[in-house]
């Protein structure tokens, strides 16, 4: 697949009326991966999902980097959803970072500003998504015939079949065959930059921030909370229980209660 046909970036609303709320997914994911969570927030909260940049049905870039990836949800705000005021902007993982550095370069857009499971921090490990990457390479789409033919030859190397099915929503179908919609190449060869984060970042964002955490999950840890409340001081920090990295999905009634509750507080 090539970029030329596609969206810069590719939004969907949900609903058509409350406050406003921008959704920024994780790297393999999708905007329409929040679609459960934007249609629980109705009717007091209307929602954008949003494709990032390298993913879904927004257009590939040659070049990756979180100011890179910020700038362009930037351009998107302020040419609409945003274009009558900040909204509350809501990124979990990779879209968690992005989201951080979106408020920190462009404070003017984002009200209140709720990370999900990231760190402001690098230097992790990425042999997991390595490996789920290097997996997705071994697939041969030319001999495709049916999608559950890929889910059976990744079966072996990603023995979890929810794990399988979200990167698989990545697989397309078209008039040549299967392709991949996500720009797997270039995520593959920057996983160092997705891992990490810039470092040259010296303003704060003084908005209300909360700092979402699965209780299974190690991507929040106290050694991040320094750097964290430097950069925003002004966080919460509330833990999900019975939650590991995706959070929304694994405990979607939970994480809707603690959005309504954080984005329909009266602190400005």
């Amino acid at each position: 697949m090539t970029s030329d046909a596609a969206t810069p970036v590719h939004t969907t609303e949900v609903g058509d009326s409350g406050d406003r709320v921008v959704f920024l997914h994780g790297l393999f994911g999708q905007g329409r991966n929040f679609s459960t969570i934007a249609k629980a927030l109705q009717p007091e909260f209307r929602s954008l999902l949003l494709d990032l940049p390298n993913h879904g049905r927004s257009a590939w870039t040659e070049e990756l980097s979180y100011e890179l990836l910020a700038d362009a949800v930037a351009d998107r705000l302020r040419a609409g959803f945003a274009a009558d005021g900040r909204v509350h902007v809501v990124g979990h993982s990779m879209g968690g970072k992005i989201a951080m550095v979106l408020a920190l370069r462009h404070p003017e857009l984002v009200d209140r500003l709720v990370v999900v499971d990231i760190s402001p921090a690098g230097g992790g490990d990425q042999g997991e998504f390595e490996h789920l990457l290097g997996s997705l390479a071994t697939l041969d789409l030319s001999t495709l015939s049916r999608r559950s033919e890929a889910d059976d030859q990744l079966s072996g190397p990603i023995d979890d079949s929810r794990v399988r099915g979200f990167l698989l929503q990545n697989l397309r179908s078209g008039d040549d065959g299967f392709y991949w919609q996500a720009n797997l190449d270039l995520l593959r060869r920057e996983l160092p930059v997705i891992g990490g984060f810039p470092d040259d970042l010296a303003d704060t964002f003084d908005r209300p921030v909360l700092w979402v955490a699965g209780e299974r999950s190690r991507y929040v840890r106290p050694e991040h909370e320094e750097t964290m409340r430097r950069l925003f001081p002004r966080t919460t920090q509330v833990t999900v229980k019975g939650a590991g990295h995706w959070v929304h999905s694994e405990q979607p009634e939970a994480f809707v209660s603690v959005l309504r509750a954080f984005l329909g507080g009266s602190a400005g």
